[in-house]
């Protein structure tokens, strides 16, 4: 929905859930009539290991910063659950319940949802939106603008995140092994740029994506490094595309048991 609300991709899409682990601000500004800044986080989840102790204080450092709270549920799924978590968070800031994915649904299936979620009497709005579609997008955009107090702009007007271009490069590439790999692999990965030459005709990238066991490289490698090289054509493509230009792309994979619950190692890789 980020992307589709600031017109750029600034989070990696997956299907498969838990896809975000930073919390990722970025602005929309419409010369001098407004500036939002959105601030991407993780999904809530119950922590099972430190990485997603990291994850969850990005969620709750972000919703003790934020004027206001949009709570995105997808349609598709158990709108009960959904209202008992959002109703748990005790929000102190307005909140919007955007309801995504209603492409998916039938205009009578919408609204049973909607209904459910008017039982709660937490939320300012209800939207149904489709972020795919883009469907209601500038329905939601007005409500925000609607809620949000009046200020003067926190951000530059040409800038668009307060994350530096390597941590789009490495996400885009992590990105690629959720598209490519299944089971637990994509959870227990992590991608580190090492170097980033900017050159004349091209940019220069190395990067390690680090895995918690040998057979886990093995697989990320494939038959005679087959795997590999597919995603790094295919990350290579995209990040020319975000880069403007071309890019020589490196790709290592380094094996570290059990890295998700090693405080050195999760401060190394950016957590």
């Amino acid at each position: 929905m980020l992307n589709a609300l600031v017109g750029e991709k600034m989070a990696i899409v997956s299907s498969k859930v838990q896809t975000t682990r930073h919390r990722i601000k970025a602005f929309l500004t419409k010369s001098d009539e407004y500036q939002v800044v959105f601030s991407d986080t993780p999904g809530i989840i119950e922590p099972k290991y430190k990485l997603h102790e990291r994850m969850m204080q990005g969620v709750k450092s972000a919703l003790e910063d934020a004027d206001i709270a949009l709570l995105i549920a997808d349609a598709t799924k158990d709108a009960n659950e959904a209202n008992e978590l959002f109703g748990n968070l005790r929000l102190k800031v307005p909140s919007i319940l955007v309801l995504n994915k209603t492409d998916k649904l039938k205009p009578a299936q919408i609204e049973a949802v909607t209904e459910t979620f008017k039982q709660s009497s937490s939320y300012k709005k209800i939207i149904p939106i489709s972020a795919l579609t883009r469907k209601n997008l500038e329905e939601l955009l007005s409500a925000i603008i609607e809620l949000l107090p009046e200020g003067e702009p926190f951000y530059d007007q040409e800038e668009l995140s307060d994350k530096p271009t390597k941590f789009f490069v490495s996400e885009m590439i992590r990105e690629k092994v959720y598209e490519l790999f299944s089971e637990e692999i994509p959870y227990q990965t992590a991608v580190i740029i090492n170097e980033f030459k900017e050159k004349e005709s091209l940019i220069k990238i190395q990067a390690d994506i680090v895995v918690q066991r040998e057979s886990q490289k093995a697989i990320l490698l494939g038959e005679g490094g087959k795997m590999i090289k597919k995603l790094g054509t295919l990350a290579r493509a995209d990040i020319e595309l975000f880069l403007q230009q071309k890019v020589f792309l490196q790709l290592f994979i380094k094996v570290k048991p059990k890295w998700r619950d090693d405080d050195f190692k999760l401060r190394e890789y950016g957590y």
